[in-house]
């Protein structure tokens, strides 16, 4: 089967007094639509992953993610859609909740353990997946020169040209491919990324291992709220807010951390007046399921 998937990513404007008085216009990239759980950067990520794994005659994919990991459910997923057999390593104890409950319905055999064993992804897939010629490591998240290639495109797809470009970050790989286009097509714009985990200076040198040349970015590393999955009352009344203002449904893992960094970032006067922002809409909505009880 062939490796593919239409999809429908279109570029929205969000309205808002606070751009009007700043003087800005900012626009979201509606990756969340290019499918209902695999959406966003998780298709764009494992795209080619799956294209790699095609032409070694892989057909068992093999992958890592937590107890709510989008990754995990898009996975699961794409390979019910394209074929193969999948393997969920799930960090932590044995636990059911809706996301593993849809994991297991697209037939994802799941196995848990523990969070020091789950450290070392290469070692556990050599010691369990080594006898079996049909499994292909993917790391977590799709982490990997193929997911930076995937994102890459994203960039091909924009109808306008942008002065700033806001990608939330968990592994980087998504940011490294959208550098990655920005620079094949020699844009002058400002990539921005907005680490979802605390002490997230780290993801400046994730994100250099997947880019084909050094490349300037920004990181704005004050968008934590508390960690990875980590919330307060502020992002959620945010998240509340806007949804209820736009339409646009976003979580408070990735996408919502994001899009409270650009409206605080205009609060401050941190952009120049007249300049075009786009916000990257990575999907993961799903992780909603893990978090209703915060709102």
């Amino acid at each position: 089967m062939a490796i593919d998937l239409e999809f429908y990513s279109p570029v929205h404007q969000i309205k808002n007094n606070l751009f009007d008085e700043r003087g800005l216009t900012v626009f979201i990239k509606r990756d969340d639509l290019i499918d209902p759980i695999i959406s966003g950067n998780k298709w764009r990520k494992l795209k080619y992953l799956l294209k790699k794994a095609q032409a070694a005659n892989k057909n068992h994919l093999v992958t890592f993610g937590g107890t709510y990991s989008n990754h995990l459910l898009a996975t699961a997923a794409a390979a019910a859609k394209f074929g193969f057999k999948a393997t969920g390593i799930v960090r932590g104890e044995a636990v059911d909740n809706d996301s593993l409950f849809l994991c297991r319905l697209h037939g994802m055999n799941l196995i848990f353990t523990d969070r020091e064993t789950y450290r070392d992804k290469p070692a556990f897939f050599a010691k369990y997946f080594e006898d079996d010629p049909d499994a292909i490591f993917i790391d977590e998240g799709g982490a990997s020169p193929e997911g930076a290639r995937g994102c890459s495109e994203l960039i091909d797809e924009l109808p306008d040209a942008y002065d700033h470009i806001f990608c939330a970050c968990g592994t980087g790989t998504t940011a490294a491919g959208i550098i990655n286009g920005i620079e094949g097509l020699g844009l002058k714009t400002q990539f921005n990324a907005v680490p979802v985990l605390k002490n997230g200076g780290f993801i400046r040198d994730e994100i250099n291992k997947f880019l084909i040349q050094p490349s300037d970015f920004t990181l704005h590393t004050d968008y934590h709220f508390g960690g990875y999955g980590k919330t307060d009352k502020r992002l959620i009344e945010f998240i509340k807010t806007f949804v209820a203002e736009t339409g646009i449904l976003i979580e408070p893992v990735y996408t919502g951390k994001m899009l409270y960094a650009i409206y605080d970032l205009a609060v401050k006067n941190y952009f120049k007046p007249g300049s075009r922002i786009l916000a990257i809409h990575s999907g993961g909505i799903w992780g909603l399921l893990g978090m209703t009880d915060r709102f």
